[in-house]
């Protein structure tokens, strides 16, 4: 049996993805800059692909900027408003828990003069609203951070924080990365005063290379790619037609079926987590109800001196798990994100995450559990003093 609980590094491709994947690249593989039929048709795929996104988020089409994924995304918004309104000031928000895709950004920013304040979490790996507030000053240009944390699922308040930023300083922008909540969670962006929303295509079952940003309408954003002029100059190069076609289908069949997919996720993890606490000497980092994704399980565990020998052990028996953020899990580093919500430093080292998705089944969990029972005793006998 295989149980395949990294959803959060990436998910599989749904068919009807695959399937428009296929025609747009064997049959209707035009240039979408090209004045022909061909051409006409490509540009049509991106049409139809930016008007099934804008109607998951009740946002307009041409608030939708096609890019390579969450990280592009994220350098956009980010790199992107601030040269655009440095001239308001150069002060930056975000938290202590951010994906390297946005803490990286920001630590440019600070190289090239920017201010940044790194706002602290609680154990639950949350913000406080009153340390937001607190933080945010008349040369505020960006508060930036993510809405569901990619290691242990921990959600921020973005509502009651888009509001409360905006009543302190109307003009500071407010940008979320939405990449491990959008299709988890229903996301509005004009009803949580977000003025730009990043999302990755891989994350929903749609394709690797293909994501997108939300950007406000009159959102002053200037470009970091430039070229041909593509998709209003805001990102040159020729677009990625499959793969934004693919993206339109997947966003569109997740939020189809939310309801479903929302009660299968919580149902899944609620017996990962009913299981898990059967096993002695493990910890869930971060907390389990309402205010923590569907998705996502973060567990440390005593008297394992590193995780990648579970994980390793685990992927013997077909089970496939994450030791932190896959984006970065194969550079050995203590996670910023365990560090911040205290987990004890004997553990920062013997932590794994389990992230599900539509299609996995309790069966799986329930195989994984009973690997665990099994491993644990034996990796704890033999662990180096």
């Amino acid at each position: 049996m295989e149980a395949y609980l990294d959803n959060s590094a990436t998910t599989r491709c749904s068919e009807s993805v695959r399937d428009i994947m296929l025609q747009v690249m064997m049959e209707d593989y035009g240039n979408p800059s090209s004045l022909h039929l061909m051409g006409k048709k490509a540009e049509d795929y991106i049409k139809e692909a930016r008007e099934k996104i804008a109607k998951t988020l009740k946002v307009t089409e041409k608030e939708i900027v096609f890019t390579s994924g969450g990280t592009e995304s994220n350098n956009l918004a980010i790199i992107g408003s601030a040269m655009a309104n440095q001239r308001a000031g150069k002060h930056i928000i975000t938290t202590a828990i951010e994906h390297a895709s946005v803490a990286a950004v920001v630590g440019f920013l600070e190289e090239q003069g920017f201010e940044v304040t790194i706002l602290p979490v609680d154990e639950n790996g949350q913000i406080s609203l009153e340390e937001l507030e607190a933080a945010i000053r008349e040369d505020t240009i960006l508060v930036s951070m993510m809405q569901i944390n990619n290691e242990m699922g921990a959600i921020e308040p973005i509502a009651e924080a888009g509001a409360l930023i905006k009543k302190k300083n109307p003009n500071t922008l407010f940008h979320v990365d939405a990449i491990q909540s959008y299709g988890k969670l229903r996301i509005y962006p004009k009803k949580m005063s977000v003025d730009m929303l990043s999302v990755s295509g891989h994350k929903l079952h749609g394709p690797k290379g293909s994501g997108f940003l939300y950007i406000k309408d009159k959102t002053k954003v200037k470009p970091i790619l430039f070229g041909g002029g593509q998709q209003k100059g805001m990102r040159s190069g020729t677009e990625n037609v499959p793969a934004i076609a693919g993206l339109g289908v997947a966003c569109e069949e997740i939020y189809r079926n939310y309801d479903a997919n929302y009660a299968h996720l919580r149902e899944v993890k609620e017996a990962f987590l009913k299981g898990i606490a059967t096993i002695e000497g493990t910890h869930i980092n971060g907390c389990v109800g309402e205010d923590s994704a569907p998705h996502i399980v973060s567990v440390s565990f005593e008297e394992i001196d590193k995780s990648e020998a579970l994980l390793h052990a685990l992927e013997d028996r077909g089970i496939y798990v994450s030791a932190g953020s896959a984006c970065s899990s194969n550079k050995p580093a203590v996670s910023a994100t365990l560090k911040a919500i205290g987990v004890p430093k004997a553990m920062l080292t013997a932590t794994l995450r389990f992230s599900f998705s539509v299609h996995t089944t309790i069966e799986e969990v329930e195989y994984a559990l009973d690997a665990l029972r099994e491993l644990l005793p034996f990796l704890r006998k033999y662990r180096s003093h």
